[in-house]
This record gives C-alpha cells, structure tokens and sequence, in this order.
C-alpha cells in the first residue's frame, strides 16, 4: 500500500492557507470601489488583509481592486476575497506598502484589545 499525503483530486477545495495570523483590532475605516465609499469597522487585521464589518453593502466582486483608508493606519490597496452577509475580506496587493503600513501600526499604535464584558 502506497501512503500519500496529499488528499484525492475530489476533496481538493482549492483553499488557500492563512499566510500570517490574524489580529482583532477596533479600528473604523472606509473601503473604496469604484469612486464610492461604504464605512465600516475593521474586525481583524493581519500582515497579508483585513476583514470589515460593513455599514452598508458593496457592490464589490472577488478579484475586485478596492482600497481601504484607516486614519490609523492609511491607505491600504487590496484585492477582495469574499464579500459575505456584510462583511468583507480583502488581501493586500503584494506590489503595495501596505503590510509596511501594517507593520508600522502594530508597533507603535496597536493595544491588544480585552473584551467588554467579563464572567
């Protein structure tokens, strides 16, 4: 018997992993499509994108180029991922600063945030 490692064509999702880990953060900023923009607040931020919650929808595909302003942070020009019930998941472009600005943020502004409520 032959083991493999890797898993049968069938099962093979085309997913990609998480290259950095994920941060929460309470930062507000707005994404921009094409000369619109839609306010939201970031809910978690790595090296390689940022997630938002959404105060209103966006009209923005996967594979659309949107740019993202955090006074925090600037702007960050990225590529969304997924748009789903609000929220939205956007990978930096690579050509950019923006895991610089990112970077940048974490190390000279960034607090861990503790949750509101405790038991």
């Amino acid at each position: 018997m032959q083991s493999s490692s890797k898993p049968p064509a069938q099962y093979n999702l085309k997913i990609k992993a998480r290259r950095s880990p994920r941060r929460r953060v309470r930062l507000m900023g707005q994404v921009w499509y094409l000369a619109k923009a839609v306010t939201g607040r970031v809910v978690d931020l790595s090296a390689s994108g940022i997630a938002l919650d959404l105060q209103a929808p966006i009209h923005a595909a996967a594979g659309s180029k949107v740019r993202v302003e955090c006074t925090d942070i600037g702007m960050l020009d990225g590529i969304v991922r997924w748009v789903h019930s609000g929220r939205i998941g956007i990978e930096f472009d690579p050509s950019s600063n923006a895991s610089a600005l990112v970077a940048s943020y974490f190390r000279f502004f960034h607090k861990d945030i503790q949750p509101v409520l405790r038991r």
